[in-house]
């Protein structure tokens, strides 16, 4: 929304500078995207000046000689090619040494031998408008010589706000002069919109016109009726307002739509009333196929979701968006119907994105404007076709408004807003807030108010929070104390699944690994470069586009995904962990990694925790249990095969009843070939939610011994075949309560401990909470681990 300055303070001056304005009306949720200058860069060189004399140039037919009085004592000789330029007329004149528009120092000239000493100037030459056809002619109450910005405003900034879509008020100058004028507490203008034109005349407006309308796809229709009307260009102060809003000039009455639409938020749209067949307005859907040529010259196909006003004839505009060329305003048009109505805000949001048709008023309907807006409006416009178009209003309006909203009333509460706040405010500064914002607050007793939305809020203030954040928007957000809950009213805490994620989570940053945070979409391609692509995928109805049109059924594609992204820009080693969603369509968890599930139950989403490393299975293998080590549930691992994981060197994570908790393995090579990475990758996925299911107790701290540890290194020849993980059982059903820890590192296979068999060379640590161990002690735990071990088929290799 762009707020001329010279506007925004005919309203409400605060008196600041405007970086200090920006600054104000950003803390309030008005944030200025930027800060424009429009006009010409230096007033002083700009005064009013009377024509003298005006004589045709000697050597040039559309030039003239002109004698200017400019009120500095001396006549002044210019030089123009306006062909309006007469003598005796008062006009704008620049004076050698001025700064023009586009940067440009005028200076003393000849012109086919002819002396110009400065310049009479046309309305796009201090910026009003983009006319060049004539000069300027002025009113002649101004004296020669008064400084030019007396009469015009020649040098304006602008503020280029960013309006949140809950405040449609905003899109509006006068709206946001509202907010200033609360803010500053300076002097608000009246409302522009609380006077109305009188009207004139025997007749009345139902004469010459008649509506009807959907009431689904429109809320309000208002019809007022203009005759005698002369069209013609407007005003000076008009344009200049309209030109540094954005909005060209065209004539009188569509610049009053426009301004009306800028000053107060509601679009309008005029009729020439005479091709407005049978002088009927009907409101209506369109019929599928449908056809108009739209203002800009275009012809449009509609469907029946779209809103039409059409006349006896056929449709003669879009509802909301854009009107037809069929009922134009143009230079001959003597009788204007002016339209001001309130459309279904999402309607008019589909019909736009539809026709890839935006516009200034569809982007205030499509964010629900109340229906007092447009009798508000109606009231401006009246007045405004009265005084610059010279036209009769005729007596009544037609207003079609079948389901009419009442004011809305919503309790405030002096407590909460101290509740809510953190801070107590005064109840007359609660009060005089609410009112500088038009709001009506009416004492209900108890320490409460019935406050009366006014229409323009009533969007977006529905509900007691609604209006406590008016209060503190207004007093100032950085103004309110940063203040911790007390205790005793904390009331939200972290569930017991919470804290485990977060303590698994840190696990994995603590052994060096990088999160990483992916899209919960992918596309169909990952899962066949995956090799997995039997498994059912979710797929979403309305896309972002085709590599993100599947719920990830998994989040080794994500984590691939950033490997590739990091290994382009040279950065090939990386060790990645991710802790999300998944989502599946159905089935239950499988070897080829179907749904997850809980229970006998299969879900559609699940939170899962994966990591992906350049590196061996070793090194993985630690930092899975690290993670898993954070609970005291009791797991192990499996030989397994998956079609991403590379043949004999992947697993199966098991715990508690033989549940699959994931898997852990070096990814298949034609995997990390699609993804164009090279080298050892080891990745592992667990469902969390099944860990939280299975690990419902947490691990309490346990107390080191202060005894010394006993440390003994073995050496357990067993038959290839026999997994390291049921050595270890074995050792530490035999080393009972006093083997506190045993680890695997280093295997052996060779001609010295013969073939078919291998050696794992293992290190066991004693110790006992309440003494120090003696030899017999240790010997006789040994001697049990060698029992074990005999039930293997394994033996201590001497």
């Amino acid at each position: 929304m762009k707020v001329p300055l010279s506007w925004l303070r005919s309203y409400c001056d605060p008196g600041l500078p405007t970086p200090e304005l920006g600054d104000r009306l950003a803390s309030i949720g008005l944030q200025p995207e930027r800060i424009d200058r429009v006009g010409v860069g230096d007033v002083s060189g700009f005064v009013i000046g009377k024509v003298l004399s005006c004589e045709k140039h000697p050597d040039a037919d559309r030039l003239s000689v002109c004698v200017v009085d400019d009120g500095s004592g001396e006549e002044r000789q210019i030089v123009c090619g306006a062909p309006n330029v007469a003598a005796g007329q008062t006009v704008a004149v620049a004076r050698p040494g001025a700064v023009m528009p586009d940067g440009q120092t005028l200076g003393e000239a000849k012109l086919r031998g002819v002396k110009s000493s400065g310049m009479i100037l046309a309305e796009d030459e201090v910026g009003i408008s983009h006319d060049h056809a004539e000069t300027m002619v002025l009113s002649d109450d101004l004296a020669p010589g008064t400084p030019l910005t007396e009469a015009l405003v020649i040098e304006d900034e602008v503020l280029d706000l960013e309006v949140n879509p809950n405040r449609p008020d905003a899109l509006a100058v006068y709206g946001v002069a509202r907010d200033v004028h609360a803010f500053s507490r300076a002097p608000l203008a009246e409302d522009p919109t609380a006077t109305d034109a009188e009207p004139s005349g025997s007749d009345s407006v139902e004469d010459h016109a008649s509506v009807t309308i959907d009431p689904d796809i429109c809320l309000r229709f208002t019809a007022r009726v203009f005759e005698d009307v002369k069209i013609g260009p407007s005003p000076l102060w008009l344009k200049q307002r309209l030109t540094a809003a954005g909005q060209r000039p065209i004539s009188n009455v569509v610049d009053i739509t426009n301004y009306v639409m800028l000053a107060v938020g509601q679009p309008l749209h005029s009729f020439d009333l005479d091709k407005v067949r049978g002088s009927r307005i009907d409101v209506r859907r369109a019929a599928d196929g449908e056809k108009m040529t739209t203002l800009d010259d275009v012809e449009r196909t509609f469907d029946s979701s779209m809103a039409l006003v059409c006349d006896a004839e056929g449709p003669s505009g879009i509802g909301g968006v854009m009107g037809g060329q069929i009922s134009e305003v143009s230079d001959s048009t003597t009788r204007v119907l002016m339209e001001a109505a309130t459309w279904v805000g999402p309607n008019i949001l589909e019909t736009s994105k539809k026709l890839v048709l935006r516009s200034e008023a569809s982007a205030r309907f499509e964010k629900q404007l109340h229906p007092d807006l447009a009798m508000a409006a109606q009231r401006l416009a009246a007045k405004l076709m009265v005084e610059l178009c010279g036209a009769r209003l005729v007596p009544g309006t037609i207003d079609v408004y079948p389901r009419p909203l009442e004011p809305r009333v919503v309790v405030l509460r002096h407590a909460r807003i101290e509740k809510l706040l953190g801070v107590a405010f005064p109840a007359e500064e609660v009060v005089a807030i609410l009112e500088s914002l038009g709001f009506a607050p009416a004492d209900a007793g108890d320490g409460a108010w019935d406050v009366t939305i006014p229409y323009w809020r009533d969007g977006d203030v529905q509900r007691e929070a609604d209006l406590i954040e008016e209060v503190a928007r207004i007093h100032g957000l950085d103004s309110l104390p940063a203040t911790l809950p007390a205790r005793s009213q904390a009331v939200g805490r972290l569930t017991p699944e919470q804290k485990l994620r977060r303590t698994v989570e840190d696990a994995l940053r603590d052994r060096g690994l990088a999160e990483a945070i992916s899209w919960s979409f992918t596309r169909p391609e990952a899962m066949d470069k995956l090799r997995l692509g039997d498994v059912p995928l979710l797929r979403l109805d309305n896309p972002l586009s085709e590599d993100q049109s599947v719920m990830r059924p998994l989040l080794l594609p994500g984590l691939l995904d950033t490997a590739a992204y990091n290994a382009a820009r040279g950065r090939p080693s990386f060790a990645l962990f991710e802790s999300a969603h998944v989502y599946r369509a159905s089935g239950p968890l499988s070897t080829n990694g179907d749904l997850p599930q809980r229970g006998s139950k299969p879900s559609m989403e699940r939170h899962h925790i994966a990591a992906l490393v350049s590196g061996g299975y070793f090194a993985l293998k630690g930092v899975l249990e690290g993670a898993l080590g954070t609970t005291p549930l009791e797991w192990w691992v499996e030989p397994d095969e998956r079609p991403f994981l590379h043949p004999g060197r992947t697993a199966s994570i098991l715990a508690g009843d033989e549940r699959k908790l994931g898997w852990i393995g070096e990814l298949h090579p034609l995997v990390a070939r699609a993804w164009d990475l090279e080298g050892d990758l080891t990745a592992f996925e667990f469902d969390f939610d099944l860990l939280a299911e299975l690990a419902t107790e947490v691990r309490r701290f346990e107390p080191l011994s202060p005894y010394p540890v006993v440390t003994q290194d073995i050496a357990v020849v067993v038959d290839d075949d026999v997994l390291a993980a049921e050595v270890e059982a074995a050792v530490t059903e035999g080393g009972g309560d006093l083997l506190e820890r045993v680890t695997l590192f280093d295997v052996y296979r060779g001609e010295q401990v013969g073939e078919g068999k291998k050696s794992l060379a293992l290190r066991l640590d004693f110790r006992a909470p309440d003494r120090t161990l003696t030899d017999e002690e240790v010997a006789e735990r040994r001697a049990a681990i060698e029992r074990e071990l005999g039930e293997l088929g394994g033996r201590l290799r001497a």
